[in-house]
C-alpha cells in the first residue's frame, strides 16, 4: 500500500519522516527537490514537500478588461520570475504522488496551510476523492506531537478550504482589478505609467494612517504649565492641578510658594498586585518584541516561524492566549532545565503548574510556547525571540507581584502638591521575566505634620501634543481591534504599504503625499474602497463559513458586486482620479529645488538603465540631472555649501551632497590622498579618498585588501 504525505515546507517534511521512522531515507528529485521514503505498518510512505503556495489564481482570459473568471494554475506559470523555483516541486509531487492508495495532508493547520495542501493534492496529485485524504493536525514539530497527529488523523476540513479559496479570490478581485483601474486612470489622464496598489485590507489600513496624519496636522497646540517642588531625597512633587492652562494662575502659585517649606498634609499607604502576563499569541509576541528589541512585526513573525519549523517553539500564527493542560508542562520544563539560565527560574516554580491564561482562544492552536528542545546555532536575533518566548512561558506560572504605594500630599502655603513612591514587597513573576522593569523606590522617612524643606520650586512650561503617530506594533494592535486583516497577514499588509512608497519612517509611520492623496481621492470618488465596514463585513462572513452561516459562493458573489461598484466609480471619474494621483506622485518625489532654473528636483526611474536619478521638473527646457546610487535615501538636511539635499547610501551608510562635485575644485588635475592611519586588516597605510559620493577611507593595498569605512567610523575602527 502506497501512502503520500504532503507537507508545507522541506524542513517539516524531514521532521515528519524522521518522526515516523528513524530509518527514513532521503531522496532527491531532479537534483533539486528532497523527499523521503520509509516503511511503517506495512505501508510504503513517501513524504513530499511544497514550498508555500504552489498554485496561484490567474484569469481565464488575460485579455478581459476585468478579471472575475479565475482558475488555479502553477505559480511558476503565473509568475515566472518570482515563483520559477516552484516548478521542480510541482513536478516532484506529480510524479511521486500519482496513483497512491491514500494521501495525508500535513501542512500547517490554518487557512493558508490547508489551501496549500489542498491545491497540491487536487492539481499536482490529481486527487479529488476526499475519501482517500486524511489530515494531520499538530502545533509543534516534535516527534511526540507528530506521531500523535499521524495516529489520530482527522478528516480534511472543507470549510477551511472554502475560506482560503474565498479569501484569495476576494483579494484578487479587489487588489488586481482596482489597481489596474487606478493605473489606467493615470495613463489616460497623464499618458504616464505609474505603479499603484490598492487592496481589500491594504486601503482601509492606509486610511487609518492618513486619518491620524490629518489629526496631527490639524492639531493646535496650547501652552500649559506644570508646577513642581523638589524636596529632600530628590523627590519630585507635582501641584494637584496638573496641567495649568491659565498663566496667571501658574504665576500666582509660584509667587505664593517660592521659598516656603512644605508640611506633610496626608500620607496614604496602599497595596496592589500585578498579575502575571498572559501567554503570547502572535500579536502579543510582535508587540513585545517591538517594545523590547525594536523588531518589526514582519521580522518577529519570520523568526517565530523559523523557530517553529526548527522544532523549538510552537506554531506562531495563533490568536490563542491559552495554554491547555494537555501540553505536559512538566516535561517541557524538565527539558528546558538543561539550560542553566532557565533552570534557576524553573527550580522556583510552584508545585501546581497553572498558567495565567488570557481571554482569547483559537480552536486550531494553543498560545506560543517552547517545545522544550533546546536550540543550537541560533542567530543573535533568533536567540532574542526564543528567550522572550521561554521567559514569558515560565513567568505565566508564577504568582502575582505585590507592591506597596506611598501617596503623599504636601501643603505649601495652602497649595497642595502630591508625590507617589512605589516599592516591591514580593517580586513574584517579575523576578522571572527580565524584560520588565520592577519599580522599587525607597520611601522617605516622614509622617503627617512634618515640615520638609523645599529644595527647588519651578514652573515647567509645555505645549499640548498631537496624538502620536502609529508605529508598526501599535498599528497591528489597531488593525486587530478594528478586525481588519488576519493575524497572518497584518505584518505583510504594512510591509506592502512601505513597498509601495505610501508610508515611510521606522520608529513612527509617516504617510507621504502619494499615500495621503490616494486616500483623499478614493474617499471622494469611490468611498467603498476605503470603508472599514465593507472589509470587516467580508472578513466576518469568511469566518462564518466554518459555522455554515455563509458560503464560499455567496461571499465571492458579494465581493464581485462590490468591486463592480468601485470600478464603476473609478471609470466615471477616471480623468480626475488619474490627474490627482499622478500629481501626488510627482509631489511625493520632489527632493529639492533646481539650482539652475528654480524648478523642482524630482526623483525619477529610468526603465532603460533600470536605475533612479534626480532630474528637473522643467525638462527639456532645463537638463539638470544627478545620478544616485541604488538604495539612496533623501535626508531632511541640506548641504551647507550648495543647498542641495544630503543623501544617505551604501553599506555602511554614508552621507554626501546630492551633487557629487560639490566642494571640489574642478580645475585641480591631481588629487593626492591623505594618509590617516594603519589598516587594521593588513597593516598598510589607510588613505582618505574622494569617491563618487564624497570622502571615504580605503586601504592603500587595494585591491588585495578591501578594507573601507566612512570618515566618521574611522576612529572606532582603529580602536
Amino acid at each position: 500500500m502506497h501512502e503520500v504525505i504532503v507537507c508545507e515546507k522541506p524542513t517539516s517534511a524531514e521532521k515528519i519522516a524522521k518522526a515516523l521512522s528513524p530509518s527514513a531515507k532521503k531522496k532527491v528529485y531532479n537534483k533539486k527537490v528532497k523527499y523521503w521514503e520509509l516503511k511503517k505498518d506495512s505501508k510504503y510512505i513517501t513524504v513530499v514537500s511544497a514550498v508555500g503556495h504552489l498554485y496561484s489564481l490567474t484569469p481565464d482570459n488575460p485579455k478581459d478588461k476585468v478579471y472575475f473568471d479565475l482558475h488555479w494554475a502553477p505559480a511558476y506559470e503565473v509568475n515566472k520570475k518570482g515563483s520559477g523555483f516552484t516548478k521542480d516541486y510541482v513536478r516532484a509531487i506529480k510524479k511521486l504522488g500519482k496513483g497512491a492508495d491514500s494521501y495525508i495532508h500535513a501542512c500547517d493547520y490554518d487557512t493558508e496551510g490547508t489551501l496549500i495542501g489542498y491545491n497540491a493534492l487536487k492539481y499536482a496529485c490529481g486527487q479529488n476523492d476526499l475519501a482517500k485524504i486524511s489530515r494531520m493536525k499538530f502545533s509543534t514539530l516534535t516527534k511526540k506531537d507528530l506521531l500523535e497527529a499521524y495516529d489520530n488523523r482527522i478528516e480534511l476540513d472543507m470549510s477551511q478550504v472554502d475560506t482560503g479559496i474565498a479569501r484569495h479570490v476576494l483579494d484578487y478581485y479587489f487588489g488586481v482589478n482596482i489597481s489596474k483601474a487606478l493605473m489606467k486612470s493615470v495613463s489616460s489622464a497623464k499618458h504616464r505609467f505609474l505603479k499603484l496598489s490598492a487592496g481589500r485590507v491594504q486601503t482601509p489600513t492606509l486610511s487609518i494612517l492618513v486619518e491620524r496624519e490629518k489629526e496631527i496636522k490639524e492639531f493646535v497646540s496650547e501652552p500649559y504649565w506644570l508646577i513642581k517642588a523638589i524636596i529632600e531625597g530628590d523627590i519630585e512633587a507635582n501641584h494637584v492641578d496638573g496641567k495649568i492652562f491659565d498663566k496667571k494662575r501658574a504665576e500666582e502659585i509660584m509667587d505664593k510658594c517660592q521659598g516656603k517649606d512644605a508640611a506633610v498634609y496626608k500620607i496614604n499607604i496602599s497595596n496592589s498586585t500585578t498579575k502575571p502576563p498572559v501567554p503570547f499569541n502572535l500579536g502579543g509576541l510582535q508587540s513585545e518584541a517591538y517594545n523590547v528589541f525594536g523588531f518589526s512585526p514582519k521580522k518577529t513573525q519570520t523568526i517565530a516561524q523559523n523557530l517553529y519549523t526548527s522544532g523549538y517553539t510552537s506554531y506562531p500564527r495563533t490568536s490563542s492566549q491559552k495554554l491547555p493542560d494537555s501540553l505536559d508542562f512538566k516535561s517541557i520544563f524538565d527539558q528546558l532545565s538543561n539550560d542553566s539560565a532557565f533552570k534557576k527560574h524553573i527550580d522556583q516554580l510552584p508545585s501546581k503548574l497553572k498558567p495565567n491564561n488570557g481571554k482569547k482562544d483559537d480552536a486550531a492552536h494553543p498560545a506560543i510556547h517552547p517545545t522544550g528542545i533546546l536550540p543550537q546555532g541560533l542567530s543573535k536575533d533568533e536567540k532574542k525571540i526564543y528567550e522572550l518566548i521561554v521567559y514569558r512561558f515560565i513567568s505565566v506560572f508564577f504568582e502575582a507581584a505585590k507592591f506597596e504605594t506611598m501617596g503623599t500630599t504636601l501643603d505649601i502655603e495652602g497649595e497642595m502638591f502630591r508625590f507617589k513612591r512605589r516599592r516591591v514587597t514580593h517580586k513574584g513573576w517579575m523576578e522571572h521575566y527580565p524584560f520588565r522593569k520592577i519599580d522599587d523606590e525607597s520611601f522617605p522617612d516622614i509622617k503627617q505634620g512634618d515640615l520638609i524643606k523645599v529644595l527647588e520650586l519651578f514652573s515647567d512650561e509645555k505645549e499640548t501634543k498631537p496624538p502620536a503617530r502609529y508605529n508598526q506594533a501599535s498599528l497591528i494592535k489597531e488593525l486587530e481591534k478594528r478586525e481588519l486583516g488576519t493575524k497572518a497577514t497584518r505584518a505583510d499588509i504594512i510591509d506592502k504599504l512601505y513597498d509601495r512608497k505610501y508610508i515611510n519612517g521606522t520608529q513612527q509611520i509617516e504617510v507621504n503625499q502619494l499615500g495621503e492623496n490616494m486616500i483623499d481621492t478614493l474617499s471622494t470618488y469611490c468611498n467603498n474602497l476605503t470603508s472599514e465596514e465593507l472589509t470587516r463585513d467580508l472578513e466576518n462572513k469568511l469566518e462564518g463559513i466554518s459555522n455554515n452561516s455563509s458560503t464560499r459562493g455567496e461571499i465571492i458573489s458579494e465581493g464581485e458586486r462590490e468591486v463592480k461598484v468601485i470600478l464603476d466609480d473609478i471609470t466615471k471619474n477616471s480623468n480626475e482620479i488619474g490627474s490627482k494621483l499622478y500629481d501626488a506622485y510627482q509631489e511625493s518625489n520632489i527632493v529639492g529645488t533646481c539650482p539652475n532654473c528654480g524648478g523642482n528636483l524630482v526623483k525619477r526611474y529610468s526603465p532603460k538603465t533600470k536605475s533612479s536619478f534626480v532630474g528637473c521638473s522643467n525638462y527639456p527646457d532645463c537638463t539638470t540631472i544627478y545620478s544616485i546610487p541604488r538604495g539612496t535615501n533623501f535626508l531632511k538636511k541640506t548641504c551647507e555649501k550648495c543647498g542641495l539635499p544630503i543623501i544617505s547610501f551604501g553599506k555602511p551608510r554614508q552621507r554626501a551632497c546630492l551633487d557629487s562635485d560639490c566642494g571640489k575644485d574642478k580645475k585641480t588635475k591631481e588629487y593626492v590622498p591623505e594618509e590617516v592611519g594603519e589598516c587594521p586588516q593588513c597593516g598598510k597605510p589607510l588613505l582618505k579618498r574622494s569617491g563618487r559620493y564624497g570622502e571615504f577611507i580605503g586601504c592603500k593595498g587595494f585591491p588585495k585588501c578591501r578594507f573601507t569605512c566612512s570618515v566618521d567610523e574611522l576612529e572606532n575602527r582603529l580602536k
